[in-house]
């Protein structure tokens, strides 16, 4: 995959909500801000506002958040750690992500839930299907961690999982400080063309990476759409509302 970061689309929001439950899939990096590693504190904040508004339009929102800010499971194995256990430190990584957006969305007003593939019970509830779309149905933003509890799986995996089990329309895939997919990275190759719309077979085929291919595979077969766009003010609540911002990534259904 290759992004490049774009402004914010400016028509106004739609008054009704183009869906009624969505997974927001959050990058470990996207809660960084401009630092090197670690949580910037406004950047989270900002990100949890948005969310709140969004939710208070009356759209159910999980969420799953990945740890790049802190770990990598796959770069500790290169390394030399074992990638099993390298993984099981990257899931501790989202937990700490999860506890300071959830802190984050308190702050803003939400009532939430963290629920963890791994059983933490001092600070979130083990991961029940049906508890999980409960808090839903309740208004709650529920909060995914520690991927899908499995080394070799990753958190884009998990976001694939975990929208599917609960019935999210959607799955939001919010980059931090990019537009959408691109033929080539942008950033090595000035020239790179800009996909508005893609099938999630192409983006297998092509290697564009906005996804692992188990979460792409599982979305395809599942008629799963994924909606790729920049991490920007106000963006989340276009997506929301309808209107075409970033790459849309779907399979179209055969009929007859």
């Amino acid at each position: 995959m290759a992004v490049r970061p774009d402004e914010s689309a400016a028509a106004p929001a739609a008054s009704v909500p183009a869906f009624r439950r969505v997974l927001l899939k959050l990058s470990g990096e996207a809660l960084m801000g401009d630092r090197e590693y670690g949580i910037d504190p406004h950047t989270v904040g900002a990100v949890a506002d948005e969310i709140v508004a969004v939710r208070g339009r009356g759209v159910e929102i999980a969420i799953v958040v990945g740890g790049g800010n802190f770990y990598r499971g796959m770069a500790a194995a290169a390394e030399g750690m074992d990638r099993a256990t390298a993984d099981y430190a990257g899931m501790l990584a989202t937990v700490l992500n999860a506890l300071a957006l959830q802190d984050a969305l308190e702050g803003a007003g939400a009532h939430t839930r963290i629920q963890t593939a791994i059983e933490i019970s001092e600070v979130a509830e083990p991961y029940i299907r049906r508890r999980a779309m409960r808090h839903l149905e309740k208004g709650r933003i529920v909060i995914f961690a520690a991927g899908t509890g499995n080394p070799f799986f990753t958190t884009d995996t998990a976001a694939a999982l975990r929208a599917l089990e609960i019935g999210a329309d959607t799955i939001l895939m919010a980059k931090n400080a990019v537009a959408g997919v691109y033929d080539e990275d942008p950033r090595l190759h000035p020239g790179a063309e800009f996909i508005p719309v893609l099938t999630h077979m192409d983006a297998i085929e092509r290697g564009l990476k906005v996804m692992d291919a188990t979460a792409l595979t599982l979305c395809r077969d599942n008629g799963l759409s994924i909606h790729v766009f920049a991490l920007a003010d106000g963006n989340i609540d276009r997506v929301v509302s309808g209107e075409r911002v970033g790459t849309i990534i779907s399979t179209p259904t055969k009929e007859g």
